[in-house]
């Protein structure tokens, strides 16, 4: 399929304008995944929610949601990414404001299961669609950095508007507003995103997904109720056991499929692909518990309410923001290396100062420092892993290597959430007899927040190992440009560069609309 290069509409010619619908649509996906862990003991009520049925409208979301990325990036390249965006983005408006109605516990669960669902599919979407309007260079970097910025921002906006929605409507208006924000954005998308071309020849892999997606979903599930039954819950281990033997199938049928989900030429286009997601994965072990235990202290240890603690997740929003927008820079100065792995360190520093928390201690001296640390190297640290995990890939696979990161991302965050929530309350559990009860719960908390700041630092480790074996020239903003340079360039054969105005830069380069 040949692309045509021309002028878009005078709507489209700025390439900010699309990102924007873009970034919406990934700051409404992080938004849904934290908008309601402030709001659960209100929900809980609500509905009349069980412990188990408590834990489940955080579970359903996520678990569908991680467990069908990777199907919902390969339905993207093949279906054309522009239409799966904007299918994912209905979806989701309306699983959003089907929970918002919801009068029993199974209806809220079943419609948080379909707005994971909706996610799934505008994840990858978006992601791939970012990068079909930004090639390798400036222009990707700062993008990327947008991308960042909102990922970011939508976790603490959720913590935010969860308690602001919560304590001044109820509880169903967090739902509400995530439709109405999911409706915004869908018109935005409609109107302002280009179409994207959907991948010539092939055929769906429905063996291999079908085999990734349950094992996704064992795994995750295994996770998740270890949280609640403890590691050698006979359940817990039947379900991880599911998930081995189903890997075993994936990969035996990944090997024999002529069009495979997970293609090798992913791993092998030149790029870092697999040091990316390895990467991502424990960063998002990290980043996922953060929101969790965060949260949590400041109510149940210093008693604010959600508003409060709402607020208080603005300036790790802000950092979060600052971080994104310098990522670029700071990468062309000193390299994408020596970016990742100072970004890595800082955050570590930031979990290591909330290690530290007291029972009898106050935001500012205990929460607002480290949360800007925390927020500064965890936005920079996402856009340079965002930037290595789509590292050369071909043009028809983006959307499947935007399913792949946020796959790890979401798998790694179940799995580090469920240790250290695990390691926090068995802790809690072991001093509660000889402390008291704000005490015991700060000690399980200083535990999480230590045994992160760990892996961080040792994640930081392995990304100057793994991000140097194999690094390729970079462009500006530390994405890499994986067009092989000639030796001796034929001028005869050289691509002409896309036309260029002082102001709006370069012009964007339109696929064919899809079919």
């Amino acid at each position: 399929m040949e692309s045509v290069v021309q002028k878009l509409p005078r709507t489209t010619t700025r390439p900010g304008v699309p990102l924007a619908a873009l970034a919406g649509a990934q700051f409404t996906v992080m938004l849904a995944t934290s908008i309601v862990n402030v709001a659960l003991p209100q929900i809980r009520s609500g509905v009349g929610l069980s412990d188990s049925g408590t834990t489940w409208v955080v579970n359903a979301y996520g678990l569908v949601f991680g467990a069908l990325l990777l199907a919902g990036g390969r339905a993207a390249d093949l279906l054309g990414r522009r239409r799966v965006l904007l299918a994912g983005l209905g979806l989701f408006a309306a699983a959003s404001s089907a929970a918002g109605l919801a009068t029993t516990s199974s209806a809220l669960i079943a419609a948080r299961a379909a707005q994971g669902l909706g996610a799934a599919a505008i994840a990858p979407a978006a992601l791939a669609l970012t990068m079909d309007l930004f090639p390798p260079g400036p222009g990707r970097g700062r993008a990327l950095g947008v991308w960042g910025a909102v990922s970011g921002a939508g976790g603490a906006a959720g913590v935010l508007l969860g308690g602001v929605l919560t304590q001044a409507w109820g509880w169903p208006w967090i739902f509400h507003a995530v439709a109405v924000g999911a409706c915004l954005v869908l018109a935005a998308a409609a109107v302002f995103v280009p179409p994207a071309p959907a991948a010539d020849g092939g055929r769906f892999d429905l063996p291999g997904t079908a085999a990734v997606t349950l094992v996704l979903t064992a795994l995750v599930w295994g996770l998740t109720s270890a949280r609640r039954s403890g590691w050698t819950d006979t359940r817990v281990l039947g379900a991880f056991a599911l998930a081995a033997v189903l890997l075993v199938v994936f990969v035996l049928i990944e090997r024999r499929h002529p069009n495979p989900l997970l293609p090798p030429r992913l791993f092998t286009a030149g790029g870092r692909v697999a040091a990316g997601n390895v990467l991502m994965a424990l960063l998002g072990s990290v980043w996922i518990a953060l929101f969790f235990f965060l949260p949590l202290y400041q109510q149940q240890v210093l008693g604010s309410s959600p508003l409060v603690t709402g607020l208080g997740q603005l300036p790790l929003a802000a950092a979060n923001m600052i971080g994104s927008a310098l990522a670029p820079r700071v990468s062309r100065r000193i390299g994408s290396t020596a970016t990742l792995t100072a970004a890595l360190l800082t955050e570590a520093a930031g979990l290591l100062w909330l290690s530290r928390i007291s029972a009898h201690g106050s935001y500012p001296a205990d929460v607002l420092g480290p949360s800007l640390l925390v927020g500064l190297g965890l936005s920079i640290a996402f856009v340079q892993l965002t930037a290595l995990s789509v590292e050369g890939v071909p043009g028809p696979d983006a959307g499947l290597a935007g399913g792949l990161v946020n796959t790890t991302r979401q798998v790694g965050g179940a799995i580090g959430l469920a240790v250290l929530a695990t390691l926090a309350g068995s802790v809690t559990s072991g001093a509660a007899p000889r402390q008291p009860h704000l005490e015991a719960l700060t000690t399980g908390y200083r535990t999480a927040f230590g045994v992160a700041a760990a892996v961080l630092t040792v994640t930081a480790v392995l990304a100057l190992i793994l991000t140097r074996r194999g690094a390729a020239r970079t462009g500006p903003g530390g994405v890499r440009d994986a067009r092989p340079v000639p030796a001796h360039p034929d001028p005869s054969r050289s691509l002409p560069s896309p036309p260029r105005t002082a102001d709006h830069g370069p012009l964007t380069i339109a696929p064919p609309t899809e079919k």
